[in-house]
This record gives structure tokens, C-alpha cells and sequence, in this order.
């Protein structure tokens, strides 16, 4: 059975992807790396998203082997420049 999650984008990644939120579908027993890659072998623009993005799912900083679950948020955070 699929398993459909939302993915949520903010600041430099909003801008890169052209989205806030995407609703994608994987297979069951997915994990973020799998989420990752799945994006990624989407082509341009989502390939220039990093292969190890900062990732948070439900609010939570999470690995990427960590397995996801029906209706799950995935959050990828960008990186914060500051000084």
C-alpha cells in the first residue's frame, strides 16, 4: 500500500523547489533517505536539494534512515547563515 507523506519546504529550499508543500507518495517502509532520493531523481530543480538535507519529521530532528509513517510531516530545513 502507498504511503503518502507531506513535505514542507521553507526559506532558500521554497524558492529553489517553487513550493511550500508537495503531498508525495512512496512505498511502504520508506524512509527520509528514500524520500530524498525520490525528490532528488525528480530532476531540476528538485536534484539541487542536497543529498543529506537537515531533515525534521512531526517536529522532530530525524536521520535518514529513519522510517516514515502515513501523514507524516517532513520538514527540510535549509541552512542558516548568520555571523
Amino acid at each position: 500500500m502507498p504511503l503518502s507523506v507531506n513535505t514542507l519546504f521553507f526559506a532558500s529550499y521554497r524558492e529553489l523547489v517553487g513550493a511550500s508543500m508537495l503531498s508525495v507518495e512512496l512505498e511502504e517502509g520508506a524512509t527520509v533517505g528514500d524520500l530524498v532520493q525520490e525528490l532528488r531523481g525528480r530532476g531540476a530543480p528538485f536534484d539541487a536539494l542536497p543529498a543529506e538535507p537537515a531533515i525534521a519529521v512531526n517536529h522532530t530532528y530525524a536521520m535518514l534512515d529513519e522510517p516514515l509513517g502515513q501523514g507524516d510531516e517532513i520538514a527540510f530545513i535549509p541552512p542558516v547563515a548568520g555571523g
